[in-house]
């Protein structure tokens, strides 16, 4: 006998609302994990292959990762805004609610992504410039950067389908049409920068193809009934207020990437005074460093559905026994990770880029981020908890701390005083400080949640 939508969802629910939460947490942090470390292959194949061209092409990787994060900001503030509503209306059993939120965030990624392609276009020089290109690195980036912006649109949905599908407890789902796309970004990359002689260019037409390929598998979730939320031009919403619902509970998001790509800027520019080997370095250690965070950032995703499906149930221990359980869990395996990479530092860098001056800036500045790594679930954990559940005050206000209040004054600042040593440690210092803020946070959660039922 088939099996109903209601009959679905109804295993859905007690799944999520039954299932011991360690054992869940760990169910859904494996392939939200293995998604991170996937996506981050794009970047890390590219600036791998790319390496070989000169130092140059590997500082316009660099260049293009801050137009990425912008893009990615718009995806990811969209999807998480509406993953976590669309979670909660599933945890209080409203399916069409779920429905109507995920069409409309569908369609809106899609105008907002394509305006961002086309105007990215249009100002393609002066926007590479913005994003700390230096004039030898221009042309690379230039080359590079119009693939990434011709694929925007399916880049950002699918940053929204992906965490619509996390969000719903499907995480298998969502890393499937991610794996595919990494895998196969890595094929293409030797293939079309090598053997079809296109250079960096090459390498973007890799990405965007994976990209569009992804997409492709991504809504094929949708489309064959493997999900309670659905994409359909009847469920599109034309209540202003449900947007602006998605925008508000996803602004940590935006602001978090968006940050991240302001971040990415400031830190070229500030290396461009030391030479394209600085900024590849920079570039280099920005990539490694985030394998290890990728795992830090999969655990604490894996916590999300958790935390506001069960707080859409009011189930609040369950969260507060998710919250807790996942900071333990995520800062074990992110030290032990980080040591690793620590010993490996400088025959890490050497394998992106056998140069010298690269390797004696990346090696101390891979270090230092390392040491800082051991402490960062306690902020990942603590801002993704707090926009999971709806609290879009406190989760902005932690979303603005790493790669805002805390990293742009220092890289504003500590060159002035330290010279490169400044831009080497600002990264780490950084993240110490935002850890510091957000143990507060943290420890306020745990002691405020109200027993289960009530609110």
């Amino acid at each position: 006998m088939k099996t109903t939508q209601a009959e679905k969802a109804e295993r859905q629910y007690k799944k999520m609302t039954q299932t011991p939460v360690t054992k869940l947490v760990l169910m859904l942090s494996v392939p939200t994990i293995i998604s991170m470390l996937v996506s981050n292959i794009y970047n890390i194949a590219d600036t791998y292959f790319v390496s070989s061209i000169g130092t140059s092409a590997s500082g316009a990787v660099g260049i293009v990762f801050a137009l990425q994060a912008i893009i990615q900001a718009f995806g990811f503030m969209i999807g998480h805004g509406t993953g976590s509503l669309v979670s909660l209306s599933l945890g209080g059993k409203d399916v069409e609610r779920a429905k109507k939120l995920a069409s409309s965030a569908f369609f809106a990624a899609l105008v907002i992504s394509g305006i961002i392609a086309v105007l990215g276009e249009i100002f393609i020089t002066p926007l590479m410039y913005l994003l700390g290109s230096t004039h030898t690195i221009l042309p690379y980036a230039t080359a590079y950067a119009r693939y990434i912006l011709a694929a925007a649109p399916l880049m950002c949905v699918s940053f929204v389908m992906n965490n619509i599908l996390r969000y719903e407890g499907k995480a298998a789902f969502a890393m499937i049409g991610i794996t595919f796309g990494g895998l196969l970004n890595v094929a293409l990359d030797p293939l079309f920068i090598f053997v079809l002689k296109m250079g960096i260019a090459g390498a973007g037409l890799a990405t965007a193809l994976s990209q569009i390929v992804g997409a492709g598998l991504l809504l094929s979730m949708f489309l064959t009934g493997k999900t309670q939320s659905k994409f359909s031009a009847k469920y599109i919403s034309k209540d202003i207020s449900d947007y602006l619902k998605i925008f508000r509970t996803g602004t940590p998001s935006l602001l978090r990437q968006g940050l991240n790509s302001i971040a990415a800027m400031l830190l070229n520019n500030a290396s461009a005074v030391y030479g394209d080997a600085a900024v590849a370095a920079m570039s280099i250690v920005g990539r490694v460093s985030f394998v290890v965070f990728a795992f830090g950032i999969g655990i604490g995703q894996g916590l999300q559905p958790v935390s506001s499906f069960n707080y859409g149930a009011k189930l609040y221990s369950r969260v507060r026994k998710g919250f807790i359980f996942t900071l333990c869990y995520g800062t074990g395996v992110c030290t032990a990770l980080s040591a690793v990479v620590y010993v490996a530092a400088g025959f890490i860098v050497r394998q992106f880029r056998d140069d010298p001056q690269v390797i004696a800036i990346g090696t101390p500045a891979l270090k230092a981020q390392c040491v800082a790594m051991t402490v960062g679930m306690i902020m990942q954990c603590t801002n993704m908890l707090y926009q999971s559940i709806g609290k879009s005050r406190e989760a902005t206000i932690l979303a603005s701390l790493r790669n805002g209040l805390c990293f742009i004054p220092l890289i504003l600042l500590s060159p002035a005083f330290f010279g490169l040593k400044g831009i080497i440690f600002t990264q780490p210092c950084a993240d110490f400080l935002a850890t510091a803020v957000s143990l507060p946070f943290a420890l306020h959660f745990i002691r405020s949640l109200p027993p289960d039922g009530e609110m």
